[in-house]
This record gives C-alpha cells, structure tokens and sequence, in this order.
C-alpha cells in the first residue's frame, strides 16, 4: 500500500517507539542485571565482552566520519572518536572501560588481549561495523540512535551498580557518568541528520531497519553473553 512520508512529527514518534519496543534493556540478562540477580562471574563476563562493543565504537565512528557529506557535521561527529579514543593526554571511554574491568576484578592485559569474547559477541559487533562500512551514510547515522534510550539505562544502571554490584570499586563507573552528557549530544546530533534527510518514504523506512538492526546487535550480543561461556571464562570470569 502507497503512503507519503510521515510528517517530522510523527517519524520522531515512530523512531522513539520502535527504539523503545526493540531496546536491549527488555533484555532478560539486563532484567537480572537489574534485579541484582548476576553472580560475579556473570558480571565479569558481560564487562569483558562489552568490551569488544566498547572498543569498535571509534573504529565504527571513523567509518561514519569518511561518509558524512557535509563538512560540519564531520567536526561533530569527530568529538564521538575522541570521546572513546581520548587524545593529547586525555583518557577516552576504552580507558574508563578498562578501568571498569579492573574494579570487577578483571586484568586489563586480558581485555585488551580478547581471549574472553564469546563468538556470539564478536558475530555480533564485526556485523554492526560492517552494516556501518557497507550502508549508506544516513543508514549507518540512524543504526546510532540507541543512544536516544542509553541516558535512561545508564542513570539506572549506575544506581543498581552502586546498590547491588558493590563489590565493584565505584570509582570503575566513570565510563557511565561520562556518557550522561556524552550520549544525549552525540543522539540529539544523529537525530537531527535522520529527521533532515529523511524525507521520502524509501529513506524513512530504511532509518527504521537500521535502527531494529542496531537493537538486534545489543540484543544478540546479550543473547550470547547470558548463554555463552568459553574454556578461558570458566576458569577466570566466572570464578566467585
């Protein structure tokens, strides 16, 4: 059935629906994430596979960087590099990621080394790269808009940390206090591109699969985090 494109309004709408319906944090490993339920082994093997996510972000950035046509929007999107690679000094998020590990009792060595990443995981991440390299520029700008919903989750994940996690030294969260300011710019930026030039149907659509593609990466990710183990996490992460 033809229709003509939603009104700026109502694909906004749309976005935030479809967003929030399919978003990782209906995930059942998050709900007991939540719920203070993980053991520590649980904990640990999320923080290093989360890892490979965390780490691939600026490579995936980099990649958006090199398609976006307007000069401008080049300089914004280059502060979401910087944000994960830190520069002049200046600690990034893989180094308050790998500090997270480290207060969870996990070696920095062994992240940076990705001798814990289940399959699934790395399936999972190379294909959101990928998707990134092989799409358009406003595809792989609309697989972003995750961030939309992140502030949300991560203001509450910091809290259940801090009441149900307190065997992770607090001064690992910094990773999540940085995002609180971080992800609502790099969203509010994303979504202006989408909502800008997006304008027929075809567009609008293809922005909605990409943002069910990026909900799927976050949610098979969980899938196999919850699910998966290795011979290395038996006998490290899970450890009590």
């Amino acid at each position: 059935m033809n229709r003509d494109p939603w009104p700026r309004d109502e694909f906004l709408e749309r976005l935030k629906t479809s967003g929030s319906t399919f978003y990782h944090d209906h995930h059942p490993f998050h709900q007991r994430m939540h719920s203070g339920q993980l053991s520590r082994g649980e904990v640990r093997r999320w923080i290093s596979n989360r890892f490979y996510y965390q780490k691939n972000l600026p490579i995936k950035d980099a990649i958006v960087l090199s398609k976006l046509p307007n000069r401008e929007d080049r300089q914004l999107w280059l502060q979401r590099i910087i944000d994960h690679d830190g520069r002049d000094g200046l600690d990034g998020g893989i180094d308050a990621w790998l500090r997270l590990g480290e207060a969870a009792g996990i070696e920095s060595a062994s992240m940076l080394s990705d001798s814990e990443i289940l399959p699934g995981v790395k399936f999972a991440v190379d294909a959101y790269v990928n998707f990134c390299r092989q799409s358009s520029w406003l595809e792989a700008v609309a697989s972003s808009l995750t961030e939309l919903f992140a502030p949300t989750l991560i203001s509450r994940r910091i809290e259940i940390l801090e009441r149900h996690y307190a065997w992770i030294d607090q001064a690992g969260l910094d990773y999540f206090k940085n995002r609180l300011e971080q992800a609502p710019r790099d969203s509010d930026h994303a979504l202006s591109l989408v909502l800008t030039h997006a304008t027929t149907v075809q567009l609008q659509d293809d922005v909605l699969a990409a943002l069910k593609f990026k909900c799927d990466v976050l949610w098979s990710m969980l899938d196999a985090i919850q699910h998966g183990t290795s011979t290395r996490s038996a006998s490290t992460l899970d450890r009590t």
